[in-house]
């Protein structure tokens, strides 16, 4: 792939991409195409919101893909919370929300999809073969909640504070590795499951915390409770965002965004022990559950924050047998760790596994105390190096020459902001098999 700046780039963005160098040239792509356009949502009083299409929550490319060419998933579809309704709909949040705690979904039948994105040499990329994900019966799935029992969830509501009834299919995608068979596994935030979906989009199966099932009956595909029970506790909006495949495609790899609320959200707050699981595909069962620790909020130096929940996972990309890369972000700074399972503690069905455990991991940040070791951690990259760098940046992909691209989830542009990829060489390096 032929290399050049963006256009755009100041000579100053110039001179810093020349202090870099070691870590290869870098390159920021946008788009035109119409695909990227969704919708203008306006209320009575308001103004108008024009809102694009959130492609980036997570990415994934295969090998024997065009070498300019990558997978993206949409998540559940614009949504805001309650703060942030005058800042995009003009109006108070309590004409929308109605003093209550509610989620605002301002296309309430947005579909998570599958796009395929093309980057081109002139600094843009094209967005094609749009797959809609959908139930057995052909029905598109929304993102709205899931009405959730087991694990907490929230009320969705439309742009004018309508009460929405909340979906016992409906997904919250986030991240997405695709096979050479076809099909795709994609990570999902809301229940948390993670799902598997043929080349179509249909929803094959979809896995959930083992004793959650009851909340997902009546949904039109299969759903089985093969993850740890103890997800449930997972904070809300903190479920799984991400998804890795290995280089010959036997283990799956997922982690939990942030630490469980386990006992509660107290716990959540100050915890630093994050979940990975591995997946065997053949066996159809989880094999390895390892501890990640999240690093000091203090050192993501676009945004350094006293709380300890701000660092979240939003993806993990496949380098190697039980070789990954991380991303771990806040709003503002990106940080892509590589890290390898080799040496860490494997806690999968043990008593950290179980919600009676007392202090529970969550609360011991302390490992050494309790003679258990996190996954080794390397910084390969951090935003705070390049200004250029969109904030909130979700999904990896390694293309054809090595480049390592990362795509932003921009929030369907309610704030205003564009989907970006940043292309940048020689930041990590793959098997090949």
């Amino acid at each position: 792939m032929k290399r050049m700046f963006a256009a755009g780039i100041t000579g100053i963005a110039a001179m810093l991409f020349a202090s870099t160098a070691m870590a290869g040239e870098a390159k920021v792509f946008e788009t035109k195409s119409a695909i990227n356009t969704l919708s203008t949502v306006m209320v009575d009083g308001g103004k108008a919101r024009d809102l694009t299409v959130g492609l980036g929550s997570g990415a994934h490319r295969r090998p024997s893909d065009p070498a300019n060419m990558f997978y993206a998933v949409s998540d559940r579809g614009p949504n805001f919370v309650c703060g942030d309704v005058e800042t995009v709909l003009g109006v108070s949040a309590d004409k929308v929300c109605k003093g209550q705690k509610v989620r605002v979904y301002p296309i309430p039948d947005y579909s998570p999809s599958i796009y395929t994105i093309f980057l081109n040499d002139d600094g843009s990329f094209d967005i094609k073969d749009v797959i809609t994900i959908k139930d057995q019966n052909g029905v598109p799935l929304t993102g709205l909640t899931n009405k959730l029992t087991i694990a907490k969830t929230e009320k969705p509501v439309d742009a004018n504070g309508n009460a929405l009834d909340q979906s016992v299919s409906a997904i919250d995608a986030e991240g997405i590795i695709r096979l050479t068979n076809g099909s795709y596994w994609i990570g999902e935030e809301n229940g948390p499951s993670i799902l598997h979906v043929a080349a179509d989009g249909t929803v094959l199966e979809r896995l959930v915390p083992a004793s959650s099932e009851k909340d997902f009956a009546g949904a039109a595909y299969k759903v089985t409770g093969g993850l740890p029970a103890i997800l449930v506790k997972r904070q809300t909006n903190r479920g799984i965002e991400s998804m890795a495949v290995s280089p010959d495609e036997t283990k799956l790899y997922f982690m939990v965004q942030n630490p469980l609320a386990n006992p509660g959200k107290a716990a959540y707050t100050k915890a630093k022990n994050t979940r990975l699981f591995v997946y065997d595909r053949q066996a159809g069962k989880l094999t390895g559950e390892y501890i990640y620790q999240l690093d000091d909020p203090q050192t993501f130096r676009n945004d350094p924050s006293e709380k300890q929940n701000s660092p979240r996972i939003s993806e993990v990309l496949g380098l190697g047998d039980d070789r990954l890369l991380v991303l771990e972000r806040t709003n503002k700074t990106t940080k892509l760790h590589e890290i390898e399972l080799a040496g860490a503690t494997n806690i999968l069905a043990t008593r950290w596994d179980d919600m009676s455990t007392s202090p529970s991991l969550e609360q011991q940040n302390d490992l050494g105390s309790i003679s258990l070791k996190a996954v080794s951690k390397t910084l390969r990259f951090d935003s705070a190096d390049y200004p250029m760098a969109p904030n909130k940046l979700e999904g990896l992909a390694i293309m054809g020459d090595g480049a390592l691209a990362m795509i932003n989830d921009n929030d369907f542009g309610i704030k205003g902001d564009p989907t970006k990829v940043i292309l940048i060489d020689g930041l990590v390096q793959a098997d090949k098999f």
